[in-house]
């Protein structure tokens, strides 16, 4: 007897899971992946037939189909269950496209379903509610691949003529690429401003000790640069020691820390950077594992919801029980009255689906442990806590500031530090830092002992201290993703695989977990915004990437967002086609000359020595 209804996913782990929960009258079957692409050579994409786009199915994508093909026979339906986001929708569109390519759905029905975990109460109230292919979704699909495919093969061969050794440009990569560059070259140019601090050693009446900071001298408030040299610090480090010094003022306050919402693909990238040390792709790997399932007690288990998402909103009955697992695990105190609500930043409300969470709070990290690699028990772990501290009262500080200083309030000094009142959420989750953070929250976290205004003051040391400022940070993964999300641009199921390239192509190099360009990506760098600048512009990248934004939802079409972008970026290319080597290398001096060149030897070499640093010989 033929089965009745032949369910498509992307990959066989998903399709083993979901065989579990439907019944006899459906087949699950992967896709593994993506059935066709475009052919990587010219014509693929053609603007002049109004962006007819060629494609291809390899050995791996035709396989794939016949055996879909095959189940197909004597079956009623066809149900497209790919991924909720605007892939999975193009994966079902390529499938249902290949089937009727080869006459294969006649008499058959075809429907769409989602879902965002999977859980069997969520496949089956996805069986219940089937919809068509969204097509805007799809058209935003046609235009961003279309977009990359014209960027590239059109860029790149510009790249391999007037730069030799160059290997690829992207339409997001290159502006990624350039973020790394420019930051290498601010490292470059930096000149360390050198400053002094003032900082003592105090003891309490109750022979309690304390440091406080100098922040007044003669009566004017110090700024950064205020004690610029030695001698200046030594004659304030002085002047604090020879002053009988008390409490001068104690200020204290209540304040109140809140949860952070729960991940999203972009915050689950970065804080699995800062507290685990993983990279963005094996961060997204791993999650797909736990949101594809693992064995426990003998069955497939999704863990995870959907692991690529703007989202910062959880499902009602899930936010219920996180409040009552937080109830009879941590007590009523750490529940508020209401649930925590959050409000996603996402520009394209299709694609932002809830947050990336557990399926089900009561499966602890420890209970799932056993079952887990090294990776997937951190990664769930981080994921879990996240979840449930969301949900959690906020912690409350004691903050205390205490001043002290001569009878005069000519020399003051400055302490701070708190305790926590009651820890909230703090008992389950605390947060990663950036770099710029800690050294402040070291300073907020520190305790301070008891005292009194009035009280005078044991001065037991007193030290100057020599700083210089610090050049700006290297991005990690971790803060390059941010920056990227920050000005709008990529997407966040995007970054992974962006980090991925600039380091394939050995335009960067991680060391110490922070991007350093290398010479070829500071070339392509260089050569790009010389001559294509616009392409390379973060706001412009941005604002095309809300303009397919406004695809997905609807509210442009695609055919004029790519004629638009093509009619100018075509006439930039054609530019280029006049640009003598001599050209590359006076611009590629006028940014570079410096990094490659000291001065002194700049006028003797540069004409010669670059095009051996580009990997090839010089030509048109």
């Amino acid at each position: 007897m033929a089965v009745k209804n032949v369910v498509v996913v992307e990959s066989p782990a998903k399709a083993k899971t979901i065989n579990r929960y439907l019944g006899s009258d459906y087949t699950v079957i992967a896709s593994f992946g993506h059935v066709r692409d475009l052919p990587p050579k010219d014509g693929s994409v053609r603007p002049d037939e109004n962006f007819a786009m060629s494609w291809q199915t390899d050995e791996r994508g035709s396989k794939q189909i016949t055996a879909i093909a095959k189940a197909l026979k004597g079956a009623s339906k066809l149900i497209l269950a790919t991924d909720p986001d605007r892939e999975g929708e193009a994966i079902s569109w390529h499938v249902r496209s290949a089937l009727e390519e080869k006459k294969l759905l006649k008499g058959i029905e075809v429907e769409r379903v989602t879902f965002n975990e999977i859980t069997k109460n969520a496949i089956a109230a996805a069986m219940k509610a089937p919809r068509t292919l969204d097509r805007p979704l799809i058209d935003a699909y046609l235009a961003r691949r279309a977009l990359d495919y014209l960027v590239g093969f059109t860029l790149s061969p510009v790249l391999w003529r007037k730069l030799p050794g160059s290997r690829s440009a992207g339409r997001v990569q290159s502006v990624a690429l350039r973020l790394i560059c420019e930051r290498e070259a601010e490292i470059e140019v930096f000149k360390a401003k050198e400053y002094w601090s003032v900082e003592g050693l105090f003891t309490t009446p109750k022979k309690a000790d304390f440091s406080a900071k100098l922040t007044h001298l003669e009566g004017k408030k110090l700024d950064q640069f205020a004690l610029p040299d030695e001698a200046t610090a030594h004659k304030a480090r002085d002047l604090v020691r020879a002053s009988a010094l008390s409490v001068r003022k104690i200020e204290r306050k209540r304040t109140r820390r809140n949860p952070a919402p729960p991940f999203t693909t972009s915050t689950l990238q970065q804080e699995a950077s800062r507290k685990l040390g993983m990279s963005a792709q094996t961060t997204m790997r791993t999650a797909q594992q736990l949101y594809e399932g693992v064995d426990l007690n003998g069955e497939t288990v999704g863990l995870i919801t959907y692991m690529r998402t703007d989202g910062v909103t959880m499902a009602t009955e899930a936010v219920q029980a996180i409040r009552s697992h937080i109830n009879t695990a941590f007590g009523k105190d750490y529940c508020p009255a209401k649930p925590r609500s959050y409000a996603t930043k996402a520009k394209n409300a299709q694609e932002a689906h809830e947050a990336i969470r557990p399926t089900d709070v009561s499966r602890t990290p420890d209970a799932v442990a056993a079952v887990l690699t090294a990776d997937q028990k951190r990664l769930y772990e981080l994921i879990w806590k996240r979840s449930v501290a969301s949900q959690m009262q906020s912690a409350e500080l004691d903050q205390t500031a205490i001043t002290i200083g001569d009878n005069t309030d000519q020399t003051l000094l400055r302490a701070t530090g708190s305790i926590i009142a009651f820890d909230g959420f703090l008992k389950l989750y605390i947060e990663g830092h950036d770099d710029k953070d800690k050294n402040n929250d070291d300073d907020q976290n520190r305790l301070l002992p008891a005292m009194a205004k009035g009280d005078s003051l044991t001065t037991k040391d007193v030290k100057a201290e020599q700083h210089f400022t610090q050049p700006p940070p290297r991005y990690s993964e971790a803060s390059l993703v941010k920056k990227m999300e920050e000005i709008g641009i990529g997407r966040p199921s995007t970054y992974a695989s962006i980090l991925s390239v600039l380091r394939d192509r050995n335009y960067v190099r991680l060391e110490a977990r922070r991007f350093i360009p290398e010479d070829r990506g500071r070339l392509v760098t260089a050569f790009l915004t010389s001559f294509f600048q616009r392409y390379v512009d973060t706001g412009f990248t941005a604002s095309l990437e809300t303009q397919l934004d406004d695809i997905s939802d609807g509210r442009a079409d695609w055919h004029d967002v790519m004629s638009a972008f093509w009619q100018d970026f075509s006439a930039t290319v054609a530019k280029t086609k006049d640009l003598k080597i001599s050209d590359v290398i006076d611009a590629l001096d006028q940014d570079l000359g410096n990094h490659f060149f000291p001065p002194a030897q700049m006028a003797a070499t540069h004409a010669i020595a670059l095009p051996a640093r580009m990997g090839g010989s010089a030509s048109n």
